[in-house]
């Protein structure tokens, strides 16, 4: 007897509405979301319930087929694209996007994978509720793959990333069993947390097909100010201020140097500037209220105020509309988009401590500049939870490609020699993809590294799960 062509079994177990290998049809999934990583894939598998999924890896664990899993193609390493020898079966799971159930009692909504954030940020709302985690791709990101991702976004300050906010899973197995973990106990010591496995495994452990999501109360009123100011040590130094003044409704405190902020006035249609004089750094600050506590507004203002006049801060506004605010924010979460128009760069999403961060992208930036003339540091975000975007532009007048493929690799292995002294992550919230794997394993803790590999060994002794991410592969010794 011959074993049937598991291709054959998956086109029969999936139906056309679940199973294509047409080249035309996979193409818009071939490529990160970026642009500069292709693959190709033996069929495109877009399962619509969890049993279809457990058919899928049960029959490629079987065959020793590689799976990648999808969901809104948003990685920004580049995560979710198969490789280039064309053996692995693409994983979608965007027909898997049900709202499962709600529960304001226990403050739990349960999405399915292929849910994208801004549906479950709605479905929350006319409930009443928050889901309080939020990005720039929120009308595209899916929540399987901000579990896989551990995403991190605007409000990690508060309420931390992904990770945290997750109270239970359901997934596939790469032996094709159902974990059914999706019970939002808030107390559970059964062992080893398979939860906190399959967050920001990246899809090397199993396909995430659900979660249970932790609510908070709606946000009654909200705050939205935009400062300028002379430093980033004072930023720092605000924020404290503001945390003893407000307590916990400061959850956003985004930093903007006056270059990002001009790149976005250049090249975004329709925005201008908040205030009147140009400041060497700007923060976008975002307090929130439930109904019945302090107006966010007022204790906001007050605190700006007293701030201002102990010399902290240059000026501040706070939006006096919620369509003011949205003009506000635009600014911030238009800044990658403005980069892109304007040319290319060499990306890094890298945290250090909160209270070094300030010093240290004064310190990588004239590291930078220093061993690599004319080039044009921009470094931006979440400064409340240590994590900023240092991306590093080509000389002004530069072909930006070129000097990108001549540079961009020791400039990239300059900012992460200089974040690994300092204590930091070469990855705070984009993981570690395809495109950091080379970087992961030459500055990894070998210890880190040795447990990480030995997990995924364990959970998928043939390596069918997302091959050729996160896990750097262990050195040759010599001799073997």
């Amino acid at each position: 007897m011959t074993t049937p062509d598991p291709i054959a079994r998956l086109a029969e177990r999936l139906g056309p509405r679940g199973f294509t290998d047409d080249p035309d049809m996979m193409a818009p999934w071939l490529t990160d979301w970026r642009g500069r990583i292709s693959g190709r894939a033996r069929a495109l598998l877009s399962p619509a319930t969890v049993e279809e999924v457990a058919a899928i890896v049960g029959i490629a664990a079987e065959a020793r087929l590689p799976i990648v899993p999808q969901g809104g193609n948003t990685s920004m390493v580049a995560g979710a694209t198969p490789s280039p020898d064309g053996d692995a079966l693409l994983l979608s799971l965007r027909r898997m996007r049900a709202i499962r159930s709600l529960s304001p009692a226990d403050n739990v909504l349960v999405a399915e994978a292929g849910a994208i954030l801004s549906d479950v940020h709605t479905a929350a709302e006319e409930a009443g509720r928050r889901f309080p985690l939020s990005l720039a791709a929120k009308g595209s990101a899916t929540i399987g793959g901000l579990v896989s991702t551990n995403a991190g976004g605007t409000q990690v300050m508060r309420f931390g990333a992904m990770r945290s906010l997750v109270l239970g899973l359901e997934a596939v197995l790469p032996n094709g069993a159902v974990f059914n973990g999706l019970t939002a106990l808030r107390k559970d010591n059964r062992g080893y947390d398979l939860r906190q496995l399959l967050c920001g495994a990246e899809g090397t452990l199993g396909v995430v097909t659900a979660a249970s999501l932790r609510l908070v109360p709606a946000a009654a009123r909200r705050a939205v100010a935009w400062v300028g100011l002379d430093s980033a040590e004072n930023a720092l130094e605000l924020l404290r201020r503001l945390e003893a003044a407000t307590g916990e409704s400061v959850e956003t405190f985004e930093i903007v140097p006056a270059d990002g902020l001009a790149l976005v006035l250049r090249h975004i249609p329709g925005t201008r500037a908040p205030l009147a004089a140009t400041h060497r750094w700007n923060l976008l600050i975002e307090a929130t209220a439930p109904e019945g506590a302090a107006d966010p507004v007022e204790s906001l203002s007050a605190a700006l105020a007293a701030a201002i006049e102990a010399e902290l801060a240059e000026d501040a506004t706070i939006a006096a509309s919620e369509a003011q605010a949205e003009e506000l924010w635009r600014l911030r979460e238009s800044i990658s988009e403005a980069e892109r128009i304007d040319g290319l760069a060499a990306k890094h999403d890298i945290s250090v401590a909160v209270s070094h961060m300030a010093a240290f992208m004064a310190s990588a930036r004239s590291e930078v500049e220093r061993r690599f003339a004319g080039a044009r540091v921009l470094a931006f975000g979440h400064l409340g939870d240590g994590n900023v975007h240092f991306n590093v532009r080509a000389p002004e007048g530069a072909d930006d490609r070129a000097w990108l493929a001549a540079e961009g690799p020791a400039v990239t292995a300059l900012v992460h020699d200089l974040v690994t002294a300092a204590g930091g992550s070469i990855s705070a919230e984009h993981g570690i993809g395809q495109t950091k794997l080379a970087e992961f394993a030459r500055l990894g803790d070998p210890a880190r590294l040795g447990a990480l590999r030995a997990i995924k060994s364990a959970l998928d002794p043939h390596g069918i799960m997302n091959p050729g991410k996160l896990i750097p592969l262990a050195p040759v010794r010599a001799g073997s």
